[in-house]
């Protein structure tokens, strides 16, 4: 054990060697395989998750966000927990909770306990990400940080392309909690085997005092914040007192949460970062860019399945290709983003996600799976040169013992901005359309020939007039919808087109800030 108070981070160990390296790797990746997993693995399970559990699917994305935000509250506490407990105890703790949830999740009864144990799911999981990549780092000498780091990333990469593809497998062919009880072997497996590996290599452990008032803050404007969006859809925004109680619950929330920060000396969040040009204009690129991606991310496969007539696994099959190419050129970003201006790579992703959106912002309800599979093979080059280029902008000029904390304020803004945008892009989804809905019930009149000739057609098919009517409102409905994603997938390209000029407003990154630590804050 060190006896000089280092930062956790900075433990000086030997690096592993051999099988112990090998199998220490394998188990590090499979938590954080499982972990990954579960922020997609449920997207394609919305529709079923939802019927069964008798709440609309909208209704349903709260078993996303609930995740996401809990999730987002645990990531800057990872710091101040892994001093006080030990790394490793507090990595094998993380897995064995997320392992205890996944169960708990399965067992769900109804939707609100369903939201509770994954809010409980993703606030356990928060030290698992980076906890993992601190382990791995010191598993590898310094000359192999690049490689060991490559090897992770492929995992996050691999996960949200098993995501869909396994949850719609699961929803179609056994049920809905089987995509939480994967977890369980897993987890502890890879709990068993880091423990009996890592069991003598924890960090030391000091007793530091925690800003429960920010904490409580945070948790206060978050939780308000996202209720707030999710509700909002529900009860007509800011007409009910609810939404506007919760609105300015999260609006005061945050004011005392800032005011707190900047004076407190121990703060949870390291609001100081925010002075630095680099950290937040990476910062709000990441975030705003993951928080569209996500909700589109959330949107393409409701869409699939409630209009388009797709199953679940048909659903995961069209989404789950977008991992192919970044799988295959992430290695390339990350040898090569010590010599290029990672201002560059970052400019090349949000062109490539704007040209994806307006290509899908011109499906309509005839779109075959080609052409539907076209922009989310595409999707996968901008990805690759998303998260790492922006990482080593918003990270760079940082020094060593403040990349951690720099790291955790970033992943909680986006992670947050992730909730957002799920929420956002399913209220505006349902607002267009009924815009749209409005706009084509127009043209269903006695005066118009072709509805006429059409009501006609189905009553002469044996329907009877209600039927008949019905029938075409569900023509409606589909088109309206459509019409309401092509809107959603415009506007955002637009917004991905916008977000270049903030990239430029960073100062270039020196060479040395983009290896090891860019490839670790990246996820």
């Amino acid at each position: 054990m060190a006896s000089a108070p280092q930062s956790a981070a900075h433990v000086p160990h030997a690096p592993l060697e051999g099988s112990a390296r090998t199998w220490g790797t394998i188990a590090l990746s499979a938590a954080v395989f499982m972990n990954v997993l579960d922020t997609s693995i449920a997207n394609v399970s919305l529709p079923a998750i939802a019927g069964d559990l008798g709440v609309s699917p909208t209704q349903g994305t709260w078993v996303i966000t609930s995740f996401a935000v809990a999730n987002a509250i645990a990531v800057p506490l990872t710091g101040w927990m892994s001093q006080r407990f030990g790394q490793v105890r507090l990595f094998i703790t993380s897995v064995v909770l997320f392992v205890m949830a996944s169960w708990l999740c399965g067992l769900a009864p109804n939707m609100e306990t369903l939201i509770a144990f994954r809010a409980l799911q993703g606030f356990v999981a928060g030290p698992m990400i980076p906890l993992s990549q601190t382990l791995l780092l010191a598993s590898y000498p310094k000359a192999l940080a690049g490689t060991a780091m490559a090897m992770w990333a492929m995992t996050t990469l691999v996960a949200p392309v098993m995501g869909p593809l396994l949850g719609g497998w699961i929803t179609d062919n056994m049920t809905w909690p089987w995509i939480f009880y994967i977890n369980i072997p897993v987890g502890i497996i890879a709990a068993s085997v880091t423990w009996g590996i890592f069991r003598h290599r924890d960090s030391p452990v000091r007793k530091l005092p925690i800003d429960s008032i920010g904490l409580a803050l945070l948790v206060i404007w978050v939780g308000a914040m996202q209720i707030m969006l999710d509700l909002g859809k529900e009860h007509d925004w800011f007409h009910s007192p609810m939404v506007v109680t919760l609105a300015v619950v999260a609006a005061v929330g945050l004011a005392f949460f800032l005011a707190w920060e900047f004076t407190d000396k121990h703060p949870v969040v390291d609001l100081s970062l925010f002075g630095r040009r680099n950290f937040w204009a990476g910062t709000v690129a990441t975030s705003v860019g993951y928080g569209l991606f996500f909700g589109n991310v959330v949107l393409l496969p409701l869409w699939l399945q409630q209009y388009m007539g797709y199953t679940a696994t048909q659903a995961g099959m069209v989404t789950a290709p977008v991992g192919l190419f970044a799988l295959l050129l992430s290695p390339f970003v990350g040898k090569t983003i010590a010599k290029v201006d990672p201002r560059r790579y970052a400019t090349f992703a949000f062109l490539v996600f704007a040209l994806v959106l307006w290509m899908r912002s011109h499906f309509n309800t005839q779109a075959d799976i080609i052409t539907i599979l076209i922009p989310t093979l595409v999707q996968g080059v901008a990805m690759a040169f998303f998260f790492v280029p922006l990482v080593t902008i918003t990270l760079s000029g940082l020094p060593p013992e403040r990349i951690p904390a720099a790291s955790g304020l970033s992943n909680f803004v986006r992670i947050t901005a992730g909730a957002i945008g799920t929420s956002v892009v399913t209220t505006l989804w349902e607002n267009r359309a009924a815009l749209h809905h409005a706009q084509l019930s127009e043209a269903i009149n006695l005066g118009s020939g072709p509805a006429t000739a059409a009501l006609s057609g189905l009553v002469a098919s044996g329907l009877t007039r209600e039927q008949a009517l019905a029938q075409v409102n569900r023509l409606i409905d589909q088109q309206a919808f459509m019409l309401a994603a092509n809107d959603i997938f415009y506007a955002s390209a637009l917004i991905f087109l916008l977000l270049v000029p903030l990239i430029w407003l960073a100062h270039p990154a020196p060479p040395s800030a983009g290896s090891a630590d860019a490839a670790a804050g990246a996820h």
